[in-house]
């Protein structure tokens, strides 16, 4: 299965100048798997998982002088670690907080060797500990985009015509209707690799909930692993409410039972920086960057995946299938996580993207815009509309009170087109916002046929 880091990571293997890198990312978004692909480029591979092999840690307990970890390594693994021929992979790091801290030595006395790092829930040790700034790059990985779904289904030439379609100029229908149907099934089926691999597998969307659903059951076990124990219960609540709130300002309020924002609020942010939702913050939007002018009071969230956002909704994913364009319509809310979500993915993967959203901060005003969005040094406005009829007035006002933002772009069911100002693409054409590196990934995406 062909990833968009896949392009990033043989760029890193070939970069003289590399440094360790740390793979992040939620949960079974694929860190190990992509990883694993990387090794067919090296003579071997020696992968250390710390949680399976818990006595490695003690490795690097006595220092962290390279050469001598190198050694007990190879001896540990029984196998040899040749610089420039193996890929050194500390899978499960969190568990070995000295390991982490190796990675500056490793780039500063032995920058020869590749050495990756990744692991569950790495955020909350990456807090505690630091890395030193400089001496460690990152690739933030999510779950699969709608282009990456459609090459794990060999679509390849539909992710060329997306990547190369000529903004304005209307796709044949015929190839439209496709894509959309397509949608349908990505909407579905979802990124979560797994889920994905068991469709194209079977053919059976019912082989995909069911491991929506073991997914779902896993990240709440997981509470445990990063939570005090009297905030079980507050992330619990969360974790079930917040789908129902997708596309709405979050409002602790909205949360039912007896709760309050000082014992919500760090229950929101340990589901962030455990990457199953993300948040999406209000700025003023005059200038970049966009977080320079933000109100962090005013905020909406989405999960790492729709189609577990879904299952946790109980909704009947089915529907998907037998009128993806009625669904687009009835599920709106659903299509505005997923722009996010793609907007995410395309994002430059080395730095952390936030998201942000604008909304008038004149009282009783209603204007919102659901995105805004740097892209090309350019503030852009984007309107996610699953309604045919649905006016655009929220955009039109931001165009209007913001003059550095040229125009704005409408992501709906409709096909290409552009007419006042306002840049009209498909649901699945988010891809043709793409960080300039990201396009690069996606031509090699392409290239893959």
């Amino acid at each position: 299965m062909k990833r968009l880091i896949d392009w990033h990571l043989k760029k890193w293997k070939e970069d003289k100048h590399r440094k360790p890198l740390i793979i992040r990312g939620a949960r079974q978004v694929g860190k190990t798997y992509s990883i694993h692909q990387l090794s067919a480029i090296f003579d071997n591979i020696v992968e250390i998982n710390f949680e399976l092999t818990k006595d490695a840690k003690k490795i690097f307990e006595k220092d962290l002088k390279p050469e001598r970890i190198i050694k007990e390594l190879s001896l540990f693994s029984n196998q040899k670690i040749i610089p420039g021929k193996t890929l050194l992979f500390f899978d499960e790091v969190q568990e070995a907080p000295e390991a982490i801290k190796s990675l500056r030595y490793f780039y500063e006395l032995y920058p020869e060797l590749h050495v990756i790092a990744a692991g569950s829930l790495l955020e909350f040790i990456l807090e505690k500990i630091g890395v030193p700034v400089g001496r460690v790059s990152y690739l933030y990985l999510y779950p699969l985009s709608f282009v990456e779904f459609l090459a794990a289904s060999k679509n390849y030439l539909l992710i060329e015509e997306i990547v190369s379609h000529e903004k304005g100029i209307e796709i044949n229908e015929a190839i439209h209707n496709k894509l959309l149907d397509l949608l349908g099934q990505y909407f579905a089926i979802g990124g979560m690799p797994e889920a994905i691999i068991k469709w194209i597998e079977t053919n059976d969307p019912k082989a995909s909930y069911e491991i929506h659903h073991q997914l779902v059951e896993s990240y709440k076990q997981d509470f445990l692993k990063y939570a005090k124990k009297h905030q079980i219960k507050y992330l619990e609540q969360l974790f079930t409410q917040i789908p129902n709130m997708i596309g709405e300002q979050f409002q602790y309020k909205n949360i039912h039972g007896e709760y309050r924002k000082r014992e919500l609020a760090p229950c929101i942010d340990l589901l962030s920086n455990a990457n199953i939702i993300h948040k999406i913050t209000h700025s003023a939007g005059n200038g970049v960057p966009l977080g320079a002018e933000t109100n962090f009071e005013w905020f909406k969230l989405i999960y790492l995946d729709i189609a577990l956002c879904q299952a946790i909704l109980g909704l009947d994913l089915n529907t998907w299938f037998l009128d993806p364009s009625a669904e687009f319509i009835n599920r709106g809310h659903i299509a505005e996580a997923f722009v996010g979500q793609e907007l995410l993915t395309y994002s430059s993967p080395s730095k952390h993207q936030d998201l942000f959203f604008w909304k008038r901060e004149k009282r009783g005003s209603k204007a919102e815009v659901d995105y805004i969005f740097e892209y090309n040094s350019e503030i852009v406005p984007i309107e996610v509309k699953s309604n045919h009829g649905s006016t655009l007035k929220s955009m039109f006002a931001f165009l209007e009170s913001h003059k550095k933002a040229s125009y704005g772009v409408r992501f709906s069911t409709h096909n290409y087109s552009i007419f006042n100002k306002i840049d009209s693409r498909p649901l699945y054409a988010v891809a043709g916002l793409s960080n300039i590196i990201q396009k690069e990934a996606l031509h090699f995406l392409c290239a893959t046929t």
